[in-house]
């Protein structure tokens, strides 16, 4: 079996269409656990649903505090609707 060198030109459209992927909605901090894990209520439809959710990113970077009853917005993974990443603080 012959093995072919791995270009980065694959790789990039498979984490192009990872990105499409995600879900972002809104919803509000609930509850503040430990190991900066959040609860945080979003409303998917008609029906309102209590994910965990950690912060990503630039609120990591920055050290922007987050607390009980802040708006934000929330990425969800297509794969497991109950986690999410904090993306941004409304």
């Amino acid at each position: 079996m012959q093995c072919t060198p791995h270009n980065g030109k694959n790789r990039n459209k498979e984490n192009k269409l990872a990105e499409k992927d995600i879900v972002e909605v809104i919803g509000v901090i609930t509850e503040a656990h430990r190991g900066g894990l959040f609860s945080v209520d979003i409303e998917m439809g008609d029906q309102q649903n209590a994910i965990v959710a950690r912060p990503a990113g630039k609120i990591r970077k920055f050290g922007i505090r987050l607390v009980v009853g802040d708006s934000v917005r929330v990425e969800l993974s297509p794969y497991d609707l109950t986690k999410g990443r904090i993306i941004y603080r409304i």
